[in-house]
């Protein structure tokens, strides 16, 4: 534990000193697009790769413009629980060397009840005894641009909980019912529901190949095994549910744009 503290803190302070601030707009807009531009393009050193797999899910569209390869070898050196060879492996039954630099294998998913499947598969092959209950969630903003995501842990098969989109509901869902799959805190009684390990908000149009989505499942289920949390979601959830999911793309951007030192 003192030496993965010491490791973080050695971290954070070589981010700090190589990191620059992103440039602020006039605007929501304008400020979106500035903290988005770029990330097609960003190569990432091992530094940032290591900085990446601390920030968890968020990092996705940072990781997306290197090479499948070069991403694996920085997890591994970076003590990565899971790497991408691990997740092609486990989720789609081949190794790395099988995979075109695309990362394209012709298997992706469009729903978080397909990506929970192979998110449990991973998780499942290293040994975690209730990968069950682990989810891949998500919700979409109203014009479907934008994804929250978030990976929770929820222990039941069975929920009945109060409709976000419509308060005044009762609804119930099965494992197989779409909505299942986004997140709630509670029930329709109050009793908790979900623990949101980790969440990220970003275009929905970056996690359309399967590269972005085994990255994904990647740092997902690192971030489950380095035990990590972020209570901070239920602040988030209602801003987006009221609108506000541009404006909470560009923060999470500019924080990231920071952390990962772009």
């Amino acid at each position: 534990m003192i030496k993965k503290n010491l490791f973080i803190a050695w971290l954070g302070g070589l981010l700090l000193a190589c990191a620059t601030s992103p440039a602020t707009g006039p605007s929501v807009e304008h400020g979106f697009s500035s903290a988005l531009s770029g990330l097609g393009h960003l190569l990432l050193s091992p530094l940032q790769i290591a900085a990446g797999l601390l920030e968890g899910i968020a990092s996705v569209p940072y990781y997306l413009a290197t090479n499948l390869n070069t991403l694996n070898q920085g997890l591994i050196q970076a003590q990565a629980h899971i790497n991408l060879e691990d997740t092609y492996q486990s989720a789609y039954g081949k190794s790395l060397a099988e995979v075109p630099p695309s990362g394209d294998t012709g298997v992706v998913f469009t729903r978080m009840q397909q990506a929970t499947q192979f998110f449990q598969k991973i998780l499942q092959q290293y040994g975690v005894y209730d990968s069950q209950y682990y989810l891949l969630t998500s919700i979409e903003d109203s014009p479907g641009e934008n994804v929250l995501l978030s990976v929770v842990y929820r222990p039941f098969t069975t929920i009945e909980v109060v409709d976000k989109h419509s308060p005044q509901r009762i609804r119930s869902f099965l494992t197989t019912d779409r909505l299942f799959y986004e997140p709630f805190r509670t029930d329709s009684h109050g009793k908790l529901l979900d623990t949101v390990i980790d969440w990220a908000a970003f275009p929905k149009k970056l996690l359309q190949t399967q590269k972005a989505q085994a990255i994904l499942l990647t740092l997902a289920a690192n971030s489950v095994l380095n035990h990590k949390k972020t209570p901070d979601y239920w602040e988030i959830e209602p801003r987006w549910l009221a609108g506000e999911a541009q404006e909470i793309v560009r923060q999470k951007t500019e924080e990231m744009n920071k952390k990962i030192g772009r």
